[in-house]
């Protein structure tokens, strides 16, 4: 059963709630699943999350290197969004030369475990 969670946009008024919905579906809340849902339904974000779980902290050329039909614009867009949504982490090493890891935050680790049943569901035949 999902966390109940409450906002403005789910309703479990019995005078909004469709007939034939179960109690539970009535007060079950996606809602907080849309900025992750966003995040990584996004083209390529899937697989630098997969990238990052496997490898593990990565530099941004490699990333380049193994997400290659990204434009560069949009594999920086697809990182930034996953740093914002706090699934992945960027770190600069200020070294000579300098350069960039990213790696997998503990949510970001946690969402690439809970995708892996999803990822066997989805690629099962029938």
């Amino acid at each position: 059963m999902a966390r109940q969670h409450s906002c403005e946009c789910c309703s479990t008024d019995p005078a909004t709630v469709s007939p034939g919905t179960t109690a539970e579906a009535a007060t079950t809340c996606y809602c907080p699943l849309d900025g992750v849902i966003d995040a990584i339904s996004k083209k390529y974000a899937m697989q630098i999350v997969g990238l990052l779980g496997t490898a593990g902290p990565t530099r941004y050329g490699e990333i380049r290197e193994r997400v290659a039909a990204a434009s560069t614009s949009t594999l920086s867009n697809r990182l930034d969004a996953l740093v914002d949504a706090d699934l992945i982490e960027r770190r600069s090493f200020d070294e000579v030369p300098p350069h960039v890891e990213y790696s997998l935050t503990p949510r970001g680790r946690e969402l690439e475990e809970r995708l892996q049943p999803l990822l066997e569901w989805a690629t099962m035949d029938g």
